[in-house]
C-alpha cells in the first residue's frame, strides 16, 4: 500500500469488548495520545434497537478521532471506528470498511470474530487486536486467526475484568500474546504501533 504501511511493523488496531466494554474502550483509548499512527476499530456488543451515544461518549474521553463506521469508508490513523449497533464491521486489504447485516455469530451482531478475522486476512502480521470485558466467546475464533496470520493479540486479564468470559475464552485458544490488566494495554499497543522496526 502506501510507504506508512511498509514502514511500520503495525497497520491497525481492532479491539472487542461487551459486557462492561464501554468502561474498558474508555480506560484503553484514554490512554493512548493524541497521535495514534494507526486506526483503531471497534466491535462493542450494543442494543440495536436504539441510537448509539457510544462515539459521542467516548469522543469526550480521548484525544483520538471517535466516529461510527461507515460502509466504504477508508480508514485513517488516529481514528477510532465503532461498528453500528445491529451490523457486523469488516475491513478489506485497502483499508476500506464493509458493514453487513448477515446472520448474528455466536448470538452477536457485530461480532468481534468476523472483524478480527477480516483484519487477519487483510493485514496478517501487521494486526493488533484486542479482546476486553465481556460475557460470552465472541472473540476466541477471531484472535486464533490473527495468531494464525502472524498477527498479535491482546487480552485483559480475565482475573481483574468486569466480566471475564470474553477475556477467558480468548486465553483458552493459547493464541493471547500478551494477557495485561486493562489499564496496561494502551502502553502495549502503543509499544507495538510505535516501533519504527524497518
Amino acid at each position: 500500500m502506501s510507504e506508512q504501511h511498509t514502514s511500520r511493523p503495525y497497520a491497525v488496531v481492532a479491539v472487542a469488548s461487551s459486557a462492561g466494554g464501554i468502561q474498558g474502550l474508555v480506560a484503553l483509548l484514554s490512554r493512548l495520545g493524541p497521535d495514534l499512527p494507526v486506526p483503531v476499530l471497534v466491535v462493542q456488543h450494543l442494543d440495536p434497537r436504539h441510537r448509539t451515544l457510544l462515539p459521542e461518549v467516548l469522543s469526550r474521553r480521548t484525544e483520538l478521532a471517535v466516529k461510527l463506521a461507515e460502509d466504504q469508508e477508508r480508514i485513517e490513523p488516529g481514528t477510532v471506528y465503532i461498528a453500528p449497533p445491529g451490523l457486523h464491521l469488516l475491513v478489506g486489504p485497502d483499508g476500506v470498511l464493509a458493514l453487513t447485516s448477515t446472520d448474528p455469530v455466536h448470538f452477536v451482531r457485530p461480532s468481534g470474530d468476523l472483524l478480527f478475522e477480516s483484519v487477519a486476512e487483510s493485514y496478517g502480521s501487521r494486526a493488533i487486536v484486542c479482546v476486553l470485558t465481556g460475557t460470552g466467546v465472541d472473540g476466541a475464533t477471531g484472535v486464533a486467526a490473527v495468531k494464525h496470520r502472524g498477527g498479535t493479540v491482546i487480552v485483559e486479564d480475565p482475573e481483574t475484568a468486569q466480566f471475564a468470559g470474553m477475556p477467558q475464552a480468548a486465553v483458552a485458544t493459547g493464541a493471547a500474546d500478551f494477557v495485561l490488566r486493562l489499564e496496561k494495554i494502551a502502553a502495549a499497543v502503543r509499544g507495538l504501533v510505535e516501533d519504527k522496526r524497518q
